[in-house]
């Protein structure tokens, strides 16, 4: 880990709410006038979408089910540890994108004068010198694969993790991929079933790595999530706070329960707020650090 050039990571899976996080940081960057170099996720998926989808027909035609963007196949672990850890020493590293729409390519195209298309990369370039820190938000922000030798979690110097019930999240993303994308919900489905051995041995790890947790856990029926037509609301939801070493971050859990109206507490690390109250809780919370994290770098 560095203090120097602070590394922030958040993890969770696809439909987990990571985005959503996401723009609560967006707004203590603005608000804290706080320049970070941002790193998106899927930049480091090692196969286009042609390419994603060819392997997966030749690997269902060898009796393999479970090829996904979850795991280490469809993805460059090194290359995502690598990035950390030359941000973490020297404030610079290697980025890219990848292009999820026709909007996204013309307008990298125009930016670097490639000729890329949806479902590619753009070619890798230098992170700006200057920024105050990396933001990260993906996959794998923690990820881990002793076969290769990587632990991306070593140069991660504050990582959030994204955790809705299992239910509540294949019901989001569901609903998400559906609304969003036009997929037929049978696909997902078989999506998430395919997916799920990669989410047990390279997702799930992830979340005892982690500083902070957080999980939304729905106070509605989601017993079967596969034939639910809405998404539970904040207000139809708790949020479940978990902090791995209070004491790192100066956490006042005193402070917290006065600031956030109806919160309780459910062990020493643990914290529960209402659903409504997740956006206020983030701000409250990671702010300080993140402004304490930037005072020790300038020392």
């Amino acid at each position: 880990m560095s203090k120097k050039y602070p590394v922030i990571a958040i993890t969770g899976s696809s439909g987990a709410g990571t985005t959503y996080v996401k723009r609560a940081f967006e707004n203590i960057f603005r608000r804290e006038k706080i320049n970070p170099a941002i790193v998106e996720g899927d930049s480091f998926h090692s196969l286009s979408r042609a390419e994603f989808s060819q392997k997966v027909k030749e690997a269902e035609a060898e009796g393999n089910m479970s090829f996904s963007h979850f795991g280490p196949e469809a993805n460059d672990f090194a290359a995502l540890e690598a990035t950390f850890k030359a941000y973490g020493e020297t404030g610079v590293g290697k980025k890219r994108y990848y292009l999820h729409n026709d909007d996204e390519a013309a307008e990298q195209n125009e930016r670097l004068g490639c000729n890329k298309s949806s479902g590619e990369f753009t070619p890798w370039e230098d992170i700006e010198e200057g920024s105050d820190l990396l933001f990260y938000e993906g996959l794998h922000g923690l990820v881990a694969d002793e076969a290769q030798g990587i632990d991306v979690s070593k140069f991660v110097d504050l990582g959030i993790g994204v955790v809705p019930s299992i239910n509540l999240e294949w019901i989001q993303k569901i609903q998400r991929d559906y609304s969003e994308r036009g997929y037929d919900p049978a696909i997902t489905v078989d999506t998430i079933l395919r997916r799920m051995p990669d989410y047990i041995n390279y997702i799930t790890p992830q979340f005892a790595r982690t500083d902070i947790n957080f999980q939304r856990v729905p106070l509605v029926d989601t017993s079967h999530p596969f034939i639910a037509r809405d998404i539970p609301t904040p207000d139809e939801s708790m949020v479940v706070i978990r902090f791995k070493d209070p004491a790192k971050f100066n956490i006042d859990f005193s402070y917290l329960l006065d600031m956030l109206k109806d919160s309780f507490m459910t062990r020493r690390n643990t914290i529960v707020i209402p659903g409504g109250k997740m956006s206020m809780a983030m701000e409250v919370i990671l702010a300080p650090i993140i402004h304490e994290m930037l005072e020790n770098s300038k020392k």
